[in-house]
């Protein structure tokens, strides 16, 4: 097969499933198209026998190569130079070891932890982070979006945002440690999530009020499924803001914020 019959082949992880229907003459059509435009789980994929169809098992598999290219690509430095962000390395060496070893993640070297304090504003109200997290392709199909917003939405509640800051290899518990280097009084961090067969570019965002050497997960506020597939960016962006505004005003955030 050459390159241009390569070229014309189907892009199976493009194709739309909530539009297919592979059942053939089925018993109720509408319903059928009514359930698979509530959800993009796989539904309705019929067989051949015991088996999958054929279309049905290359699709599965292409999903998974996807997922896959998601948690080992790194965001590109072409995509990162769009934006202003101070750029720093937790202590692990590369994708695999990320993997691997998940504490290595949550910790910053002395040395960017330096960079940081220099570059960045001090005690800013609101501390904005990015980390590739598991998931690249959230990082690269989201942010064009959800940053702006989320600004937007700080300047109309009047709250001063610091230096934006881009953790390559990062985990959620960096933004505890980079919050308490700059004594922020919240802190977001937008990560990418794990993927799912369905869904590759998904992003969360974790908030957190002042955080110290005592603080847990449950201190911490979140909101995920941010994609054009679950809350559209720009949406979430703004959505964001108004959580922010909320934790920034309760002085609380996570399960503290919430039994208020």
């Amino acid at each position: 097969m050459n390159e241009k019959q390569i070229e014309e082949l189907e892009d199976l992880a493009a194709v739309d499933l909530q539009g297919e229907i592979l059942i053939p003459e089925p018993e109720d059509s509408a319903a059928l198209e009514y359930f698979k435009q509530c959800t993009p789980a796989r539904i309705g994929v019929w067989r051949s026998g015991p088996r999958p169809l054929t279309r049905t098992l290359l699709r599965f598999r292409a999903d998974h190569a996807t997922a896959q290219d998601s948690v080992f690509k790194e965001v590109s430095e072409e995509f990162l130079a769009k934006f202003d962000l101070v750029k720093v390395q937790t202590l692990v060496k590369n994708k695999d070891q990320y993997l691997t070893r998940p504490d290595l993640g949550r910790m910053l070297s002395e040395e960017d932890l330096a960079k940081i304090c220099k570059e960045c504003q001090g005690s800013p109200q609101v501390q904005i982070i990015i980390a590739d997290g598991l998931s690249s392709r959230a990082i690269e199909a989201n942010l064009e979006d959800i940053l702006p917003a989320l600004k937007q939405g700080l300047s109309a509640y009047n709250l001063q945002v610091g230096t934006d800051i881009f953790v390559k290899y990062g985990r959620v518990a960096v933004m505890d440690v980079i919050g308490m280097a700059l004594e922020a009084e919240v802190i977001v961090l937008l990560v990418g999530e794990r993927p799912g067969l369905g869904t590759s570019d998904s992003m969360s965002a974790y908030m957190i009020y002042k955080p110290n050497k005592e603080t847990l997960m449950a201190d911490h506020s979140v909101v995920s499924n941010i994609h054009k597939g679950g809350t559209p960016p720009a949406e979430a962006g703004a959505h964001l803001a108004t959580v922010l505004k909320k934790i920034y005003d309760a002085k609380a955030s996570g399960v503290k914020l919430t039994l208020q």
